[in-house]
């Protein structure tokens, strides 16, 4: 039996799309989000780009094919993404972990390497917890705790406009508007003071910068924090801890390392971790 991309592969040399020679250029992986597929061509390829998005969507049942030119662009973390194939309307449902996300691939990023994160902070946050989710995005954290822990409350903060859209679609689509209370804003303005068991900083950049931000929003500058960014692997665990522990010196507070996790490679040497720590 075939693989899907062993009949991609067999497919453009019958319809003799490529020269022989770039037959091996082909992407071998793929994400798919929805009825959405995003590949990444090399730069020989793009030429062919709409007779290789047709093959790749018939193959793989989607509607659109989306090429990943690499990156993410501004503060609301843009996709450098186009069409190459298919509908224009790049609007669609995901289903992950039975959690419905409403987005659109185009012009907000998702990451299907996260799952296994997702669900873990499903399992790890504690039914009656009183929560908040610096950089809610769609609701990525957000709604997977709602649905599965039953916190008391979420307060989900995101800065992006059309990610707050899709945030509080998700948030109804998954019936948890009883538990979740968006806010649209920068989070150092929006989030709330004194009133957390949980902190999720579900965000890789500058994560550190926030820090602040997620003490003062700990109930008594106590809790928990799951804290995301890359790092060298060589650094890891010392590094982050540090960071942390550099910001909890000035609530005189301690920092306790219950758990760490890679989340996915990032670049050579290079991933994306997350940090369970205790403050007390």
């Amino acid at each position: 039996m075939q693989t899907p991309f062993e009949s991609i592969r067999e497919q453009v040399e019958k319809e003799n799309i490529l020269p022989k020679p770039l037959l091996d250029k082909l992407p071998r992986r793929w994400e798919k989000i929805g009825e959405v597929l995003i590949i990444k061509l090399p730069v020989e390829l793009r030429e062919y780009r709409e007779e290789i998005g047709e093959i790749y969507a018939k193959t793989l049942s989607c509607k659109t094919v989306l090429n990943d030119h690499g990156g993410i662009k501004g503060v609301y973390r843009k996709p450098m993404v186009e069409i190459i194939y298919g509908s224009s309307d790049t609007e669609t449902i995901h289903v992950e972990n039975g959690i419905r996300f409403q987005l659109d691939p185009q012009r907000i990023m998702f990451s299907s390497g996260n799952i296994d994160e997702r669900i873990r902070i499903s399992k790890v946050s504690k039914p009656g917890e009183k929560i908040a989710d610096l950089f809610a995005g769609i609701g990525y954290f957000t709604i997977p705790i709602a649905v599965y822990s039953k916190p008391e409350k979420i307060i989900a903060c995101e800065i992006n406009p059309i990610a707050y859209k899709y945030l509080c679609r998700n948030i109804v689509l998954n019936h948890v508007t009883e538990i979740v209370e968006p806010r649209l804003g920068d989070n150092r303005e929006v989030s709330p003071e004194d009133y957390a068991d949980r902190v999720i900083m579900g965000y890789i950049g500058d994560t550190k910068d926030y820090l602040p931000v997620a003490f003062n929003t700990l109930r008594e500058h106590r809790g928990i924090i799951h804290y995301h960014d890359t790092f060298p692997d060589e650094e890891v665990p010392e590094t982050p801890l540090k960071l942390i522990q550099e910001t909890a010196r000035k609530f005189n507070r301690k920092v306790y390392l219950m758990n760490y996790r890679k989340v996915k490679n990032y670049a050579p040497g290079i991933s994306h971790y997350v940090f369970d720590v205790r403050i007390n």
